[in-house]
């Protein structure tokens, strides 16, 4: 008897890729490998390994991948201060590298011919998880089930899962649901009444932060710690980067710090428009500004605000593996050995104030730029300086 190939699949346990577990045995008559990436969503194990083996799965893997998604995917990004369209903080574009990799990795341990996802084909996510793949493994067959079945539309999933005896959840039987994408980053919602771009988000589709008006009256302070660019203690602990991350999630969420309501620019060549909430880096990208605004020097500054825009793009984009995005983080990465020290936010109904900068680097001198008499500061070369930049006016 012939053995039977292998297909490792992306499988978050929901209706869409549930429908593809099963799809692609009948299609392919192949043994399929469910992957499953924590990367801090919400999460049911037992759920899922329950409903992977109903449906025919030879192997289930889960895989706990949350500090390694922080520390080498996350704050790299912060690092960057990497923000596509002057608003998106790339929740979602981010994880799905490392999800990627995972996926090859364990398709190659397996012997498995082929890894398969369930983006849709009007997608970014299609194109991240494809370029991901081509890095890692370039002879493993893709499948995207969205791109080649027959399932048009969510009726024609509603029948084949009900076909195939496979549960639908209630908020799914009715009009079209709510898209939903979460890590420990951030949360995305998309489709169902916010696909018309003039309709206000109903305040139930927010699920990990507070609304500015109903959050309390009185602030929270907080103080963020950073060693070499990165945040490693929160109000003086210390914390792994997903407890850190965490920790500040619930902070600034009760705090109603982190909503956007945005219409982006697909890769593909559509807009679309969706509500992210990010309580957790809003609070982070603030505070590395202001950690690097007293220890960084002007030119590496502005140097890293020059090359923002190109570096969220192609992150954006899925390209994290790419040789651009690399050249891009050596910039930003150069002097971020000086980034060490502290500072103290207030937060106040979606509101964030920075109280305190600390830090032992001299980048910041008191001396020179007080308004006090100092011999610090030669005021003299200030005119020769002026002159300079007049005659530049004229070349």
């Amino acid at each position: 008897m012939k053995k039977q190939r292998k297909i490792v699949l992306a499988y978050s346990g929901g209706l869409d890729t549930s429908i593809i577990l099963k799809w692609l045995q009948e299609n392919y008559n192949a043994e399929v490998i469910a992957f499953t990436a924590d990367i801090g969503q919400k999460l049911n194990r037992k759920k899922i390994i329950k409903n992977a083996k109903a449906l025919g799965a030879q192997k289930i893997i889960i895989e706990d991948l949350k500090n390694l998604f922080v520390k080498e995917y996350v704050y790299p990004m912060i690092r960057g201060h990497a923000i596509y369209e002057g608003v998106y903080l790339l929740g979602t574009s981010i994880a799905r590298p490392l999800i990627a990799k995972r996926q090859i990795a364990i398709a190659k341990k397996n012997k498995a011919y082929a890894v398969s996802h369930g983006s849709t084909g009007k997608g970014n996510d299609q194109v991240r998880f494809e370029l991901g793949y081509h890095y890692f493994g370039s002879k493993i067959k893709v499948i995207a089930p969205w791109r080649i079945w027959k399932l048009n539309s969510r009726t024609d999933l509603i029948k084949y899962a009900k076909k195939n005896n496979i549960p639908v959840p209630k908020n799914k039987k009715g009009a079209p649901p709510f898209s939903i994408d979460d890590n420990l980053y951030h949360t995305s919602t998309e489709g169902n009444v916010l696909e018309n771009p003039k309709n206000q988000a109903p305040e139930f589709i927010f699920q990990r932060t507070t609304s500015p008006e109903k959050a309390p009256n009185k602030a929270s302070y907080i103080t963020i710690g950073f060693k070499n660019g990165d945040p490693t203690t929160v109000n003086g602990k210390k914390l792994s980067p997903s407890s850190l991350l965490q920790k500040i999630n619930i902070i600034a969420g009760k705090n109603g710090i982190g909503r956007v309501d945005l219409v982006e620019n697909r890769f593909i060549g559509i807009k679309s428009r969706g509500i992210y909430e990010t309580p957790g880096g809003t609070l982070l990208m603030t505070a590395h500004r202001a950690i690097e605004s007293i220890t960084l020097d002007k030119k590496t500054m502005h140097k890293k605000d020059e090359i923002m825009p190109k570096y969220a793009e192609l992150i954006y984009n899925g390209y994290w593996y790419s040789k651009s995005r690399l050249k891009l983080q050596k910039i930003v990465d150069l002097k971020k050995n000086k980034v060490n020290g502290s500072i103290k936010l207030k937060l106040y109904k979606g509101n964030i104030t920075i109280i305190s900068r600390q830090t032992k680097s001299n980048a910041y001198s008191i001396k020179k730029v007080s308004f006090e008499e100092n011999k610090t500061f030669n005021k003299s070369n200030v005119e020769r300086f002026i002159d300079f930049h007049k005659k530049k006016l004229f070349r």
